[in-house]
C-alpha cells in the first residue's frame, strides 16, 4: 500500500528493515538455495515455458566470442526452442558506463547481429533490442533511482569491482547506477526470469528491492496484483571458460576465439594457447587449469565427457590435444560460420530485425510506464 506523503513522521521508504537490505554478497546457504529454485524452473521451463519471460544480453563492446556461445548464446537458443519468451538487449548504453567513447558501436552491434542469428537465435520468436532505441525504458530509471540507496548502489559487485581495479579513473554516475539500470532492462518488460552466473545473483537481488520497495511506495492495493514481478534467476550450467592463455576469457585481453573467425584464424590461436610441460592429458581444473580448458573446450564442441576425452588422449600432450580441439571447434562452428557470412553481407537485413525488435520493446516499454505514471499519480 502507497505510504502517506504528506505525513512528516511517516517512516521514510528507504528507512527499511535489514531484511530488505541489498547485500553485496551471496551466502552459500543462499546461493544454494537459489540453485534449488533454479533446478524447479528449468522442471516448470519443460512443462509450461509460456510462463516464463527472460531478459538477457550484451555490451557491444567488440566481436562476440566463444565463451559468450558457450556461456550463454547456445543456453538462450534452448530456452527460446523450449518456448521461453526472449528478451535479448544490445545494451549499447552500457558500452560508455567505463569509457571515454563508443569505439566501433555500428560494427559491434551489427556484428552481433549476426552472431545471434547465426547461432540460432530466432527474431519471430525472441526480440532484439537495443537500449538506446527505448526511450521508456530508460525512462524508468527515475522512479527506480528514489528506491535505493547510494551506499546500496556501492555495495553492488559490479560498482565495487569497478572501485577497486580503477582507483585512478573517476567513476561515472552512469556506471554507480549500472545496477538500477539493469533493473530497469528487467522490469520495463516484466520479465521474471534472467539467466545468471552466481557472481550476477545480486543484480537480482537489488531488481527483487527495487520491484517490492516500488510496489510498497505506489503499488495497487492488493498485494496479489503487483505492477512488478520478482524476477527470479536461472543459474548458468555453462562452466568457466578461459581464455587461451589461461587467464579469464575477455574481449580486451585479446586471448579470445571469435565466432566469425575463420578456420584458419581459429587454428592458429589454439596453437599458440597456454598449457604445461606434462605429456599425459588429464581433466584436473584445479591443478591443471590450462590443459583442462582445452579438453573443457574439446568438451563443449564434441558434446562428450571431459574426463573421458582426457583419457583418450592419453600421451597425446599439449600438441595432440591441441589438434584436437582445433577439429572440434570447427566443426562446431562451420555452420554458424556460413551462416554468419551470409547475414554479413545483407547489414540492412540485420538492421530490419533490429528495427522491428525495438518497436516491439518500445510498445512493451510505453506500456509498462503507463502503468507505473498511473501507480505514481502522475497519469494526466
Amino acid at each position: 500500500m502507497s505510504k502517506d506523503a504528506t505525513n512528516p513522521t511517516e517512516t521514510h521508504p528507504l528507512d527499511v528493515a535489514p531484511e530488505d537490505q541489498v547485500s553485496d554478497e551471496i551466502s552459500d546457504a543462499s546461493l544454494l538455495r537459489s540453485q534449488e529454485r533454479s533446478d524447479q524452473i528449468e522442471a516448470e521451463i519443460r512443462t509450461n515455458p509460456g510462463r516464463f519471460r527472460i531478459l538477457t544480453g550484451d555490451r557491444p563492446t567488440g566481436k562476440l566470442h566463444i565463451g559468450h556461445y558457450f556461456g550463454s548464446i547456445s543456453n538462450r537458443v534452448r530456452l527460446q526452442d523450449l518456448g521461453v519468451q526472449t528478451m535479448l538487449v544490445v545494451a549499447d548504453y552500457q558500452v560508455i558506463y567505463d569509457r571515454d567513447g563508443v569505439g566501433s558501436l555500428q560494427s559491434n552491434v551489427l556484428d552481433g547481429m549476426a552472431d545471434y542469428l547465426a547461432c540460432g537465435i530466432d527474431p519471430q520468436r525472441s526480440t532484439i533490442f537495443t537500449h538506446s532505441a527505448v526511450t521508456a525504458l530508460n525512462q524508468l530509471l527515475l522512479p527506480f533511482l528514489s528506491l535505493v540507496t547510494v551506499p546500496e548502489l556501492h555495495r553492488n559487485p559490479t560498482v565495487k569491482d569497478e572501485m577497486a581495479n580503477n582507483p585512478n579513473r573517476p567513476m561515472s554516475g552512469l556506471m554507480l547506477t549500472f545496477p538500477v539500470h539493469q533493473a530497469a532492462d528487467i522490469l520495463f518488460c516484466k520479465a521474471n526470469l534472467v539467466p545468471v552466473g552466481k557472481d550476477q545473483l545480486p543484480h537480482i537481488e537489488i531488481t527483487r528491492v527495487i520491484a517490492r520497495r516500488f510496489d510498497e511506495r505506489y503499488g495497487r492495493v492488493d498485494p496479489k496484483a503487483p505492477v512488478f514481478p520478482q524476477a527470479e534467476a536461472l543459474m548458468s550450467p555453462a562452466p568457466m571458460i578461459l581464455g587461451l592463455d589461461g587467464t579469464k576469457m575477455s574481449k580486451s585481453k585479446g586471448n579470445t576465439i571469435e565466432i566469425g573467425m575463420s578456420a584458419d584464424e581459429t587454428a592458429k590461436l589454439i596453437k599458440r594457447a597456454k598449457t604445461d610441460s606434462e605429456r599425459h592429458i588429464t581433466y584436473d581444473p584445479a591443478n591443471r587449469p590450462e590443459v583442462s580448458n582445452l579438453v573443457l573446450l574439446a568438451s563443449l564442441a564434441t558434446g562428450g565427457d571431459p574426463v573421458q576425452i582426457a583419457d583418450e588422449l592419453g600421451e597425446a600432450g599439449g600438441g595432440g590435444l591441441k589438434k584436437l580441439v582445433t577439429e572440434a571447434i570447427n566443426e562446431h562452428f562451420a555452420p554458424i560460420r556460413a551462416r554468419r557470412a551470409e547475414l554479413a553481407a545483407n547489414p540492412d537485413h540485420l538492421r530490419e530485425v533490429l528495427r522491428k525488435g525495438n518497436e516491439r520493446a518500445n510498445e512493451m516499454a510505453e506500456q509498462t510506464l503507463d502503468e507505473v505514471r498511473r501507480a505514481m499519480e502522475m497519469k494526466y
